[in-house]
């Protein structure tokens, strides 16, 4: 059985898509197999992963509205041992789609369970809001990793995020717990960096994980180019970063 995991936060910008890209492919790359599930109708993890998200046929969308089966939507990536259940901007359409559907909180629960025994580990990025596309990933997921920016408005939004996981464990999926918190876009040259670390452990009762990932130019330029930062610049400061996050997702840092 597969670790299912959301990577949410319902501020955009904070690095959700490069924590998705860039964890499912360091845990391909130790020869996990790994799905990744794109659930933002901005497609950018679908284009992060060397897709072109404005020709593929069968996405997310028609898998949602039961046009197509989950296999038809796989992708294989140019990772080895990554796949990706991709989207588009057509899945912008979806919430309200959503509304017709009965046990609308559970389409892609339902869906999953075809492929789950097939991989080790998948991951969901989800959109940046509290919408039914992001209920359908919690109640899907068995856990939710939250990247976190280092700025001052972290502590933002965070309270609310915080309690959308309660809800949804109390009323729909009472294995969903908090993975940890991952703080992205650390620069160790500021002192706000380090203040807003402190801050949110201060003020946030769940696990924050030991490895930050820094600001870093090559992150920041591997998605132009399709590409995970472990194919992109394998031995940069993100690569690295992102290596021994996944230890420490899998539990063996």
């Amino acid at each position: 059985m597969s670790k299912i995991i959301a990577i949410a936060n319902q501020k955009g910008g904070v690095g959700k898509t490069t924590t998705t890209i860039n964890l499912a492919a360091c845990l391909a790359e130790v020869n996990k197999k790994v799905l990744v599930i794109d659930l933002d109708p901005q497609g950018n993890t679908t284009s992060g992963l060397g897709l072109d998200k404005d020709n593929i046929e069968t996405t997310v969308y028609e898998l949602i509205l039961g046009d197509a089966a989950i296999k038809e939507c796989m992708y294989k990536t140019d990772v080895e041992n990554l796949y990706i259940l991709p989207s588009n901007v057509d899945l912008a359409g979806a919430e309200i789609e959503l509304l017709e559907i009965e046990d609308r909180e559970y389409v892609l629960r339902n869906e999953i369970d075809f492929v789950e025994d097939d991989f080790d580990y998948i991951l969901i990025d989800c959109p940046p809001s509290l919408n039914m596309l992001t209920v359908n990933a919690m109640t899907t997921a068995n856990s939710v990793i939250v990247p976190i920016q280092c700025e001052y408005y972290a502590l933002e939004g965070l309270s609310q995020l915080m309690h959308t996981i309660l809800l949804v464990q109390d009323r729909l999926n009472p294995k969903l717990e908090i993975e940890g918190i991952v703080f992205t876009m650390y620069d160790g040259r500021t002192n706000l960096s380090s203040q807003v670390v402190e801050n949110v452990k201060e003020n946030v009762d769940v696990k924050v994980y030991d490895t930050v990932i820094p600001r870093n130019i090559r992150l920041a330029e591997a998605p132009s180019h399709g590409l995970p930062i472990t194919e992109y610049e394998p031995k940069s400061a993100g690569a690295e970063s992102y290596r021994r996050l996944a230890k420490e997702v899998m539990g063996d840092k």
